[in-house]
C-alpha cells in the first residue's frame, strides 16, 4: 500500500485526459465520465445504556457512471443498449449458479493517461466488472445552438477495481 508522507510532493493527474475501453474491442474518447464511487452504509446501534453508538459497516453500493461524447455515425453503444433491452425474462440467467453469463455484460476500463509522456502512457486504470447499458440518450437537437449533439450512456456494473499499470 502506497502512503504519501505529509509534506512530500505527490503526482497529481489532470482530469481531462482519459480513455474508455469496453470489452476491450471498443475504445472511445468521451467528453465526460462521471465519478467512480463505492458507498458503504453506516449501521449504528446502542448497547446496554451506552451513550456512544457502535458504528459498523453495512451494505455496499456502487454508483452507476455516465459517459458523454459527441454523436457520430458509430452505432456500437446504441446496439449494445438494444442487446440489453432485447433480453427477455425467459432468457435472463440467474448469475451465481454457474449459468452462462449473458453476452451484454461487458468488462469496461477507464484509463487515466499521462499527458506529459510521449505516447500518453496509462498512469491509472479502473476495471468495471459486468457492465451493461442502463440508459442511452441520443442527444437533444436545437437549431439555434452552435454546438455538437452529445449522446450519453449510463452504465450499471457490479463493482470496480483499480488495476496496476
Amino acid at each position: 500500500m502506497e502512503i504519501n508522507v505529509i509534506g512530500s510532493q505527490r503526482e497529481l493527474f489532470p482530469k481531462h485526459l482519459f480513455l474508455v475501453r469496453v470489452d476491450p474491442a471498443w475504445s472511445a474518447g468521451f467528453q465526460k465520465c462521471s465519478e467512480l464511487s463505492y458507498e458503504i452504509a453506516k449501521i449504528e446501534y446502542w448497547e446496554g445504556g451506552s451513550i456512544i453508538p457502535w458504528k459498523v459497516p453495512g451494505r455496499v453500493t456502487v454508483a452507476d457512471i455516465t459517459l458523454e461524447r459527441g454523436a457520430s455515425k458509430s452505432r456500437s453503444f446504441y446496439l449494445w443498449c438494444l442487446q440489453v433491452a432485447n433480453a427477455t425474462i425467459t432468457k435472463f440467467p440467474t448469475r451465481g449458479r454457474g449459468d452462462k453469463v449473458p453476452g451484454y455484460l461487458k468488462q469496461i476500463e477507464v484509463v487515466q493517461l499521462d499527458r506529459d509522456a510521449d505516447e500518453n502512457k496509462p498512469v491509472a486504470k479502473y476495471r468495471l466488472h459486468n457492465g451493461w447499458v442502463q440508459k442511452f440518450v441520443a442527444g437533444d437537437w436545437d437549431n439555434t445552438a452552435d454546438e455538437v449533439v452529445i449522446e450519453s450512456l449510463t452504465i450499471s456494473f457490479d463493482f470496480f477495481t483499480r488495476e496496476p499499470v
